[in-house]
Parts: structure tokens; C-alpha cells; sequence
């Protein structure tokens, strides 16, 4: 069981555009509505492929409603937990040259009680799948992703992944910024960072892939077990303490970027989240969202593994400027 946390989610509104262009009057050629937020997106492409998750969530007002009225219409498993603010809507304009532009809305603020209620369900959910010898859940992972809505200290990544761990959840956080700097201490099983939210990290630019692999040893020496960097076009780099892999791909047209780091995430983790198999399976399910329209989430249908490659303790490689776009 993989239990996701999305302090943020969204209703993600999609349009599609010839071309964008500022200060002008657009007519859309397509539109289309799909819940949004990294943990939801995470467990919407483990359900399709079967694979057991659970989603929790805060709602608030119609967007909130309408959120749970999608996930509940695509038999996504969901718990909803009622909070005072609002539930946001993002938008993404797609280009018809698959260039999408995504504009985040900050979300409604959560007090410290409503996210211990979040906690805590999450917690029970876990532990409803029962309990080792040691009182540890079989659940496999939380998923804790995504950008923090107002009034969420930066710290409480780190503090959930003190919390789970305390219960024999394993971790895995998809976040930037200052909630990624602070969960890094907690010594999380997984973190999943693009290049973007890496350099920011360590502080460094990351022009190639020894700089890649470079910064995810200095993420390990602070007590992460595992980095999964996404780097678009050039593939994705994994470092444990085993060493490093680095995953590429034969190129697609893209269609849209959304989501495809959340599909990398949710591959990895359905195919046990250690070691090339699991890289490989993440880069095909996250190649896979690439060539699918707004933030739609591939099935078993969409996924091809032809064409995707890894090598272990790779190189130099320059690596370039475009990354697997993340939800906010």
C-alpha cells in the first residue's frame, strides 16, 4: 500500500492554444478538468496500474467538492478531510507545440490542528493494513508532495517523516524549497527532486551528470537513503548507497509535461523502489504522461519500456535545461 498526503491539492484546469500570446484575446482549441496536486497525481497512476494507494486530502468549498467528485468518478480511493479554507484551481495553457505554460494558485491556508487531523489519517491508514511483530505498519510508503499552502511551517515535512518513521512507514517527499531543506535532516527514504530543486538544494549549478550525482552524495551524507532526480530530456539519475544509475530515453512528442514527475515517482515505487528495474519502470510511466494531454495520467495501455536505457556510474554527460515539469 502506498498512502499519498497532498497538503495542496488542486482542480487542475487545462487548456489547449494554437500559440500563446501575451496581451491578446485567445480562443482555446480544447479544455478539460482533472484533480491536480502530486499526491493525488501519484496515487491516480498507481490505481490505474493497479497497484494499491490511497489518496488523503483537505477539502474546502466547490472546488474541494468537485475534487473528490472526480477521484470518486474514476474509482480513485480517496479520504477527504474537511478544513476551513479553500481548495484552489491551477491552469495549464498548452501550446500546439506541446510547450505548457502552468500558473499555480497559492491555495488556502491550514492551521496546525487541520494538518494534525491530515497526520493522523494518513497514520491510520497506514496502520490499517496491519502490524508487524515490532508494531510496524506493512504499509509500504507515504508519499508526502508537493507545495505547502499558508500558514504550514517549512518544517513539517521533516516532522511527518519523524512521525511515520516512528511507526515503520518508509518516506518518500516530492517538495522544493525550504520544505525540501528541512525534511533532508529527517532522513527520508526517498526524496525525488528535478535538477532545478537539486541545484537549489546544494547550492550548486549542475551541469552535468557527475554534478547530478555529485549533489544527491551530499543530499546521502545527510541521512537520505535515496534521490531520484528527474532531468526531462536527459533521463532520470538514481543514487543510494549501492552507487548510481542513470536512465535515458529514446525522445517522444511531448503533449504536456504536468505530471510527469509524480508518474516517475509512482513507477519507481510500484516496481519496489530500488535499483534499475524500478528506474527504468518510473522513466516509462513518467514518458508515458509526456505524451498525454493536460495533467491525464497514463495506464498499463500508454507505457512502453522499448527505448529506455540505464548505466550505472554514468559520466560526465552535459545535462540540458528542460526537466519533467512538477506540479506546485
Amino acid at each position: 500500500m502506498i498512502v499519498t498526503l497532498t497538503l495542496n491539492p488542486s482542480l487542475d484546469r487545462t487548456l489547449t492554444l494554437q500559440t500563446l500570446r501575451r496581451g491578446e484575446v485567445l480562443r482555446a482549441t480544447g479544455a478539460r478538468i482533472d484533480p491536480g496536486g502530486k499526491g493525488v497525481n501519484v496515487t491516480r497512476v498507481l490505481r490505474a496500474f493497479d497497484v494499491g494507494s490511497h489518496a488523503v486530502i483537505p477539502c474546502a468549498g466547490p472546488d474541494g467538492e468537485e475534487l473528490v467528485r472526480l477521484l470518486s468518478k474514476a474509482g480513485v480511493p480517496v479520504t477527504e478531510v474537511p478544513v476551513g479554507g479553500w481548495t484552489r484551481s491551477n491552469i495549464t495553457l498548452v501550446e500546439a507545440d506541446g510547450r505548457s505554460t502552468k500558473v499555480n494558485a497559492p491555495g488556502g491556508a491550514l492551521t496546525g490542528q487541520e494538518v494534525a487531523l491530515l497526520a493522523e489519517t494518513v497514520l491510520d491508514r497506514c496502520l490499517s493494513q496491519g502490524t508487524d511483530l515490532h508494531g510496524h505498519t506493512r504499509a509500504a510508503w507515504a508519499v508526502l508532495s508537493g507545495s505547502l499552502p499558508p500558514g504550514v511551517p517549512d518544517t513539517v515535512y521533516a516532522e511527518l517523516t519523524a512521525l511515520f518513521a516512528e511507526h515503520g512507514v518508509r518516506v518518500a517527499v516530492d517538495t522544493s524549497g525550504a520544505a525540501l531543506l528541512a525534511a533532508l535532516d529527517a532522513g527520508p527514504d526517498l526524496i525525488k527532486p528535478n535538477r532545478q530543486e537539486l541545484a537549489t538544494a546544494v547550492g550548486t549549478p549542475l551541469n552535468s551528470i557527475a554534478d547530478v550525482v555529485e549533489a544527491a552524495d551530499k543530499l546521502l551524507s545527510r541521512g537520505v537513503k535515496a534521490v531520484l532526480a528527474s532531468l526531462g530530456a536527459d533521463g532520470a539519475v538514481l543514487v543510494d548507497s549501492s552507487g548510481a544509475v542513470l536512465g535515458t530515453a529514446d525522445p517522444i512528442e511531448p503533449l504536456s509535461t504536468v505530471g510527469a514527475g509524480d508518474a516517475l515517482l509512482a513507477g519507481f515505487l510500484a516496481a519496489g523502489a530500488d535499483g534499475p528495474d524500478a528506474l527504468v519502470e518510473g522513466m516509462a510511466w513518467a514518458r508515458a504522461a509526456v505524451g498525454l494531454p493536460g495533467s491525464q495520467m497514463p495506464d498499463p495501455s500508454d507505457v512502453s519500456r522499448e527505448g529506455i536505457r540505464v548505466v550505472r556510474d554514468p559520466g560526465g554527460k552535459p545535462v540540458g535545461a528542460v526537466h519533467l515539469a512538477d506540479n506546485g
